[in-house]
Formats: C-alpha cells, structure tokens, sequence
C-alpha cells in the first residue's frame, strides 16, 4: 500500500465508524474526511453527525442527500425487475449500498482523497458491496477495511480505545441489535434473533405495529403507475420518495411489511435477520397486480427469470456491472405496457391487491367469463391440446412398441 494522504470514510456517526476516525489517522497519518449519506434513515440518526465526526477527528464531514435520488434511480428500478432474495427478502440493504458507495467515491474523487474507508466487518455481505463499487467506478483508491486489520474484537474495545484518545461517546457496552436503516426498510440482527429457535421480542421491532395490535379495520390505498413507476397515491402526485415515505407511514399502522427470516450470505453462512419494509410491501404487490393484466404468459414468465437473477446480483454487490445492466434493460422493457391503477387493502399485517385496471389490459370478461360467450369456440381447443401434448404421446407409443418386443 502507498503512502496515503487523504481519506473518505463512510461514516454514520455510530461506536464503530467513530473509532475508525482516530485509527486511520493512527495508523496512516493522515487526514480523515466523513461522508455521511442520507438515504432515508430517521432523521434522528443525523443530529449532531457533523460534530461527532470532529470530534472524533475527522478535518470535515459532508453529509449528502441521496434520498429521492435512491429511490428514483435504484428502489424503482429494482421494483421492475421483481427481485426478491431468497423468496423473502425485499432487499433493503443491499439496494442502498450502490448509492452510497457510488456517492463515497464521487466526493473522494472530488477533493482528491487517495484511499476509501468503511465500517463493514470481514464477516457481512457489506464489504463486498462496497469494495465491488469502489473496484468498478474508481479502481485507483486504495480500500482501507480496519475490521479486517484492526486487533479490536469488541464494543468494549472500541470504547476502551476512544477512552484512551480522550474523544467523546454516547455508545455504551452494550448493543443488543445491530440495525440498519433507509427509506425502504430497517434491519435488525443480534440479540435474541442468534437463535433461531426464539420467537422476535417486541423490542426488535421500531418501525410496524404488531398485527395483533393493528386497526380492527381495513384501509385501502390506491397506487396509480406509468411505465412501472409509481406516479400518485390516492390521487395525489407525489415524487418517488414522498410517495414511498406515505406508503411507509400507512402501511407501518396496519402491521405491513413484517419479516423473519434465515438467508444465506455472500461470504458463505446463513444470517437471522428481521425486517421491516412496509411502504415496500405494498409497492411491491401493487406492481406485480399490474402485471397480471397487462404482460403475456411468456413475457412474465420472463420477468420472473429478471427477479430471480437481479436478486442474487443486488444482493451480492454487482449493481455496476454489464449483467445488472441487461437485466434492468430488460426489466424496462417489459414495464412500458406497466401503467394502470391498483387499490390495495391493508389489514392486520397483510397488504392485499383487491382492485385492478389498466389501459393495455390482456384481460377480457368476454372471453374468460363462464357465462356464454359469442367469442371462443371450445372445439378449438381439441386441436390445440393435441398438438400441445404430441410429444408426450409419441414418447407413450415409442414405449408401448418397445414393450412388444
């Protein structure tokens, strides 16, 4: 590794990134620079982030508003293709990574900084997502992962360590989760979620309501698309953003958007984790409603391949890559015909599609009814089955000729 003069380290003004401040100045003599990105997160999480940072030495520390720009440009994007990891997972974290790291890298590049930092251990999918956007957008900085060097293995250690440099903590020893927070969702982990043999306390959950605790009545939501992209909620147009902090809101009161699960890491384990993802929940089956009227049988079949693939690829970190452009190319594709309107219904932790209606609507009551019709002839049908199912009979009578020999 060269000399290093000057670096950018993600920041979020927790225990960990707090003692990293002191640690590369320690350990490079160097200048630390904070990058701060707001992408969401309770805006309690930014009071007095600046400070921090100085106080933990940083020489400054840049605070970017990334909110409707992660929305626009990576949650609705990602919402056409479908993805979903592991069946489950609407993939908070990992689709605010790029952004974050891609935004990191600019503002290095911009004030002619030499390395980039983060706070991710060596045990998490993090640091792969980080370091392959830092790989594809600016290859000549040096990557400084001070969880992987450092000899601290504990909270206590990183509270003893800022003792010992005189900077200034709230942190205490004891962390029972381990959380992280967007416009999309919140993560939980740690605590009694190590056992997955152990039901959530309700302390794990901040952001939903319980089910059992939720409104003993119904509330609808109308979503209105163009192209795959939500454009206005219960009639009112809304930017990206505005529209899905109205979703969260709604949706959080009716229990929506409750997870828990066990997926399987990049870097080889499987993790228990919870989530939360309310506004997230409903956009996502408001979308795939529409797509029932509006795509063929093939062409969803299709969309459905795209989320399957995109899943692993957002969240393995390969957002800057020639893949997750093709696939995203074809998510677009398919979502010009995506514009219509869907109501959704809330209730006791479930979001229900319950309404649809679009302009390119395949569906015809003309056809599908089982009342009678003037438009299909069902003799046709015949000939189609027979020639649909033609392979399997010759296979049958290849067998039968065989049997008699």
């Amino acid at each position: 590794m060269s000399k290093i003069n000057k670096v950018v380290l993600a920041y979020s003004g927790g225990l960990d990134t707090s003692a990293i401040i002191p640690w590369l100045k320690e350990q490079h003599d160097c200048e630390v620079i904070a990058f701060v990105a707001d992408v969401g997160q309770d805006p309690e999480e930014l009071v007095g982030v600046e400070e921090k940072a100085l106080a933990s030495g940083a020489s400054s520390c840049h605070v970017v508003d990334l909110k409707e720009a992660f929305v626009a440009d990576y949650v609705n994007p990602i919402l056409k293709t479908g993805a979903i990891y592991e069946g489950t997972y609407l993939l908070g974290t990992s689709m605010a990574r790029p952004i974050i790291a891609k935004a990191q890298v600019e503002l290095a590049l911009k004030l002619g900084a030499d390395a980039v930092s983060h706070g991710c251990t060596g045990k998490g999918n993090d640091q792969v997502r980080f370091e392959s956007t830092y790989a594809a957008l600016a290859p000549q900085l040096e990557v400084i992962a001070p969880w992987r060097e450092w000899t601290m293995k504990s909270r206590t250690d990183l509270l003893n360590y800022l003792a010992s440099k005189n900077i200034p903590t709230t942190a205490s020893a004891e962390k029972i989760y381990s959380r992280d927070a967007n416009a999309w969702h919140i993560s939980h982990e740690g605590g009694e979620l190590e056992d997955p043999y152990c039901e959530p306390s309700d302390q794990v959950w901040t952001w939903t309501v319980s089910p059992e605790q939720a409104p003993d009545e119904a509330q609808y939501v109308t979503l209105s698309f163009e192209q795959g992209v939500l454009k206005a909620v219960d009639g009112e147009t809304m930017t990206p953003y505005n529209a899905l902090s109205y979703l969260n809101d709604v949706a959080a009161k009716h229990g929506v958007g409750r997870i828990d699960i066990v997926e399987n890491r990049l870097v080889g384990m499987k993790s228990r984790g919870c989530y939360e993802t309310p506004g997230g929940t409903v956009l996502n089956a408001a979308l795939r409603g529409l797509e029932t009227m509006v795509l063929d049988k093939a062409s969803f079949k299709f969309r459905e391949q795209v989320a399957l693939e995109f899943s692993h690829v957002i969240y393995d970190g390969r957002w800057f890559t020639p893949l997750s452009d093709a696939l995203l190319a074809a998510a677009e594709s398919l979502a010009q015909v995506v514009t219509g309107e869907i109501v959704v219904k809330l209730y006791k932790g479930h979001a229900t599609v319950v309404k649809r209606k679009s302009p390119n609507s395949l569906y015809s009551e003309a056809f599908s009814t089982f009342e009678e019709d003037e438009v299909y002839n069902q003799k046709h049908a015949e000939g189609f089955i027979r020639l649909f199912s033609l392979s399997s009979r010759i296979a049958a009578m290849h067998q039968a000729d065989g049997n008699k020999e």
